[in-house]
């Protein structure tokens, strides 16, 4: 990791925005994402409980997808129209791959909802990251792939090598080196793990 190009990226983030995600202009980006509300709306629909109605639990998945704005406007319809057509035991399967995911066997849980989403071209990383980055957003992370390759790229992460089929060794490996440039930088930056990605998409611009 190149350490000297993270604290040149905080610098130049914190000349603009002082301070940091509660500056007035980032607040209007975070109304934008309505992120509050999503990660509230998340941690009650996708709670340990719910899993009690799986059928729910999918027909909820595709809500929260739905509300997303960092999921692909094409992606949407074509997930939604995925689990609609789904028979009663993939539904059922799709949404215990989630509960594996959040509170169980993770890497199980990972490979199931791609194995489940791969047949139609849906095992994108951005359908499999999204609502664990709501429903766990200290400690999961939202993997969209332009940020992805670009801080890969710019701040030398070493052990990773995108490629667009999600694999569960690289989440790992990714959300570890996200939480350790975390911890290198001033809180003010590291609200949520979403916030600290918008931060370092950011960064991306400028170099």
């Amino acid at each position: 990791m190149n350490i000297d190009r993270l604290k040149a990226a905080e610098n130049e983030f914190l000349i603009r925005y002082p301070q940091g995600f509660s500056s007035p202009e980032m607040e209007q980006i975070a109304k934008k994402h309505k992120m509050d509300k999503m990660v509230a709306d998340a941690q009650a629909m996708f709670a340990e409980e719910a899993f009690t109605r799986p059928q729910q639990i999918a027909e909820d998945m595709v809500r929260s997808v739905s509300r997303s704005s960092m999921v692909s406007l094409f992606e949407k319809p074509k997930f939604r129209d995925y689990v609609k057509a789904m028979t009663h035991d993939e539904r059922e399967a799709l949404a215990f791959s989630l509960k594996d995911f959040l509170y169980g066997d993770q890497e199980y849980g990972f490979h199931t909802m791609r194995d489940l989403l791969l047949p139609v071209k849906l095992a994108k990383w951005s359908l499999m990251t999204i609502i664990p980055n709501y429903v766990k957003p200290d400690d999961e992370v939202f993997v969209k792939p332009t940020t992805a390759k670009g801080v890969i790229r710019l701040f030398e992460l070493e052990n990773l090598s995108y490629k667009p089929t999600p694999s569960y060794e690289f989440y790992q490996e990714y959300r570890r080196q996200i939480q350790q440039m975390k911890t290198l930088v001033d809180p003010i930056l590291t609200p949520s793990n979403a916030a600290f990605s918008g931060f370092l998409m950011m960064s991306l611009t400028e170099n």
